[in-house]
């Protein structure tokens, strides 16, 4: 399930980035000293007056700088935090960490199942742990009790904006997962002037929430675009937006509201499908050191989970990566400390081991959905160097999109007459793009770089767009 970091709780249906020069490209290569100028060109445009830029570039081998415009200030990432959460946690966990989830024996016929976070868990998990049991022998359950206590703090982030906190990109963290915490929503266009037709993935949810459709099935030569919402005091979902008449239907997700119950419901019907009734479902907050371990599943290794996290962007996966953080210092947490608050110190920590300028970011969450997040275009210059040259370089570079091929950037750079060997990560907020990582340059050496641009008023579509030109004049540097 892909997530998009964005403010505005809106999916452009449809919508395919392009690389569109709005001065005329000119050919030929580009030495490095008329690099500055070309660039300036571009950020200077009359329609970026209001606009912040914050660049660096630099060869990947040294720390000489090409190209600078307030490097060592402060901007918010959007997702490019997600390249300082997936460094650290490389360098903390290790590529190889896996994220366990065990279910345990308890007193007079109940189960106690321990989640740790594990993003990954999905109907395929909970049948293999139910199939599990039946093999140890457990035929019936008196008490299906679920300790979510290995993450501490709310699950949701109190810097996030309300609407992000509503969609399934901002879904909650806890220690149950399934199935990202989200609802998925399919919805189809129907005959002109109707509205569209909402089903969900799920068929037996349809009785627990109630749907408010104002969306509607337009023609064909107009726009589409969803809307798609969720009340905090009732079970109330808003879908508004359009889709073109005979259009193919598209996914739209919502955040569930309490995740440990949504996971608790959905183990018990695998539980029951497979022969074991259950009489009830509980949840707890204290955990208990268990001895009897009767069932488990782990996560893919961290390569993998991270591979998600920048690949697609997702925000659920950093968020987890951050709490594993903070539960993996050898540290004694602070009574009603956070566990986002402790990964958040030993993200510092992990970064500064690997050589990161401390002060050069200040963070709010691991994901990016924070406008509290503050990092210069050095900080992220500066990681993206380090862990190239780290023992998990290879890990952490595979990571990320790749430009007319994969994740966020699939779509961008693709048109381009010479081939564009960009990975990088994308980051989008309202008035808030960034694009910050590695290019292979035919005919100069390889680059690492950082674009932010802030306080924007124009659309992510024609920030990108300056972005990508900006690439494009990196890709047609050599040596004179």
């Amino acid at each position: 399930m892909k997530r998009i970091a964005v403010s505005l709780f809106m999916l452009i249906i449809g919508y395919t980035p392009q690389v569109v020069a709005q001065t005329p490209a000119v050919a030929g290569d580009i030495c490095p000293g008329d690099l500055g100028a070309k660039v300036d060109a571009i950020a200077n445009r009359a329609e970026f007056s209001r606009s912040r830029w914050g660049i660096l570039i630099q060869p990947l081998s040294s720390t000489a700088t090409l190209y600078s415009r307030d490097a060592t200030k402060y901007f918010i990432p959007a997702s490019n935090v997600k390249l300082l959460t997936t460094a650290a946690a490389l360098h903390k966990l290790g590529a190889d960490f896996r994220i366990k989830t065990s279910v345990y024996s308890g007193a007079n016929g109940s189960l106690y199942v321990a989640g740790r976070g594990d993003p990954t868990i999905g109907e395929a998990q909970l049948k293999d742990l139910a199939q599990q049991l039946k093999r140890r022998g457990v035929d019936r359950v008196n008490e299906l009790i679920g300790d979510d206590s290995y993450f501490q703090g709310s699950a949701v982030n109190q810097n996030w904006e309300w609407e992000d906190a509503q969609a399934g990109y901002g879904a909650p963290i806890n220690s149950l997962i399934f199935n990202q915490n989200a609802i998925e929503l399919v919805l189809s266009p129907q005959a002109i002037g109707q509205p569209l037709k909402v089903s969900f993935a799920e068929p037996k949810l349809a009785n627990q929430w109630q749907i408010q459709n104002n969306s509607l099935t337009v023609s064909q030569n107009e726009s589409e675009f969803i809307e798609v919402g969720r009340e905090f005091d009732r079970a109330a979902i808003r879908v508004s937006g359009q889709l073109k008449v005979g259009a193919e239907s598209e996914s739209a997700y919502v955040a569930v509201v309490n995740p440990t119950n949504n996971f608790l419901q959905h183990f018990q019907q695998v539980l029951v499908a497979d022969g074991i009734p259950v009489k009830q479902a509980l949840i707890t907050s204290n955990f208990r050191n268990f001895t009897q371990e009767l069932a488990a599943v782990e996560s893919p290794p961290l390569a993998e989970l991270v591979k998600e996290t920048n690949r697609e962007s997702n925000n659920l996966y950093a968020e987890v990566l951050l709490r594993l953080l903070g539960k993996v210092t050898g540290n004694m947490p602070v009574p009603q400390e956070d566990t986002d608050e402790i990964g958040l110190k030993e993200l510092k920590i992990a970064l500064t081991q690997l050589g990161v300028n401390p002060n050069s970011y200040i963070l709010a969450d691991g994901s990016g959905l924070s406008r509290h997040n503050l990092i210069s275009p050095e900080a992220l210059v500066q990681t993206l160097r380090l862990m190239a040259n780290s023992p998990a370089g290879s890990i952490y570079r595979a990571s990320l999109p790749i430009a007319g091929e994969s994740g966020t950037l699939k779509n961008r750079l693709n048109l381009t007459p010479n081939r564009v060997i960009l990975q990088a990560k994308t980051g989008t907020l309202s008035g808030v793009s960034a694009l910050s990582g590695y290019i292979e340059v035919p005919n100069y050496e390889p680059l690492v770089f950082s674009i932010i641009v802030n306080q924007s008023d124009l659309s992510a579509a024609k920030l990108r767009s300056a972005t990508d030109e900006i690439v494009l004049l990196l890709n047609r540097l050599r040596r004179c």
